[in-house]
């Protein structure tokens, strides 16, 4: 049975009065891909500042790799294992080869083979020199994605990756995906409004309501076997956005 590498147990986040997030349990398993779908405010990106230690929980337990952290000092080491790529990305004002190579720079990494590596990967190699900041949005995030997995994270975690881009950048981000967990064993954690891309990237799909799981399955039975309405609903297009 493959082990879990992020256990969550009874883990709520508030801003002010506001329960954004309210979880009893959650396993995230190693090597597997996990798509979380719901409505906007459900709690999605929440979670995954959680994940990555960005933000820290107003109660609950987040355990990693068999360790409870302790959210106050969190190594540096389990910090660079997880990595995130959100919505809109955040490029530095350089060309594409530097926002490849800031990570590993970061890490004292030795980068131009892996930077030209990456580079091949996203299909940006004649770009590379390009300043990032003046690509088109599909470019842009696989700039960003190419810089996330130059640092060979243990764990991705991905926000929106692919929102209002173009067919083929979405196809190119979604192989580079599959290709990432597939080759690698890297753990994604796939937030998402596109409920057909969660069925063609994930293992395991879980629905988020009001900050709560509603409902987790493998991804078969998730949309072919709600076992909750709600979920029942949600896979019809029955609920809003």
């Amino acid at each position: 049975m493959t082990e879990a590498i992020f256990r969550l147990a009874q883990l709520v986040k508030q801003y002010g009065t506001r329960t954004i997030l309210n979880l009893d349990a959650l396993d995230i398993l190693e090597g597997e891909t996990l798509a979380l779908v719901g409505p906007s405010g459900a709690g999605k990106s929440t979670l995954l500042r959680l994940l990555n230690f960005l933000e820290t929980p107003t109660s609950g337990t987040i355990i990693y790799r068999g360790a409870t952290v302790a959210h106050s000092s969190v190594p540096i080491k389990l910090r660079r294992e997880i990595t995130t790529v959100f919505q809109r990305p955040v490029l530095i004002n350089s060309n594409v080869r530097d926002n490849i190579a800031y990570g590993l720079a970061l890490r004292g990494v030795s980068c131009a083979r892996i930077v030209d590596e990456m580079l091949e990967r996203v299909g940006l190699t004649e770009l590379s020199r390009a300043t990032a900041r003046k690509l088109s949005g599909g470019e842009m995030q696989r700039v960003a994605l190419a810089r996330a997995l130059a640092i060979a994270p243990r764990v991705l975690l991905l926000d929106e990756p692919t929102a209002n881009l173009d067919p083929y950048n979405i196809g190119l981000i979604e192989d580079i995906v599959r290709a990432q967990n597939r080759e690698r064993g890297t753990t994604v954690v796939l937030v998402t409004h596109n409920i057909f891309q969660a069925r063609r990237l994930a293992h395991r799909v879980g629905l988020l309501l009001n900050g709560r799981l509603v409902e987790l399955s493998a991804t078969a039975a998730f949309f072919d076997n709600p076992q909750d309405p709600r979920t029942a609903s949600f896979v019809r297009g029955e609920m809003i956005y």
